[in-house]
């Protein structure tokens, strides 16, 4: 599947929900916002978000400090 990321295309294999993307991109237990095609997608609907070959997602990493 070919996905647009925060302006970078890439592609995976085996990924159909935001949920494995999330992990696919090593971010679990991060705390992340994700835009898919224009809409914040909320992160309790990551497990049933069905990603589509060439959307386009903005990921964003909130990261503590101080």
């Amino acid at each position: 599947m070919n996905l647009h990321i925060n302006g970078e295309a890439r592609r995976f294999v085996g990924v159909s929900t935001l949920a494995e993307l999330v992990v696919a991109l090593e971010l679990t237990g991060k705390r992340v916002a994700v835009e898919r095609n224009g809409e914040i997608v909320p992160r309790s609907q990551y497990p049933q978000a069905a990603l589509a070959d060439g959307d386009e997602l903005e990921i964003v990493v909130a990261v503590g400090g101080g």
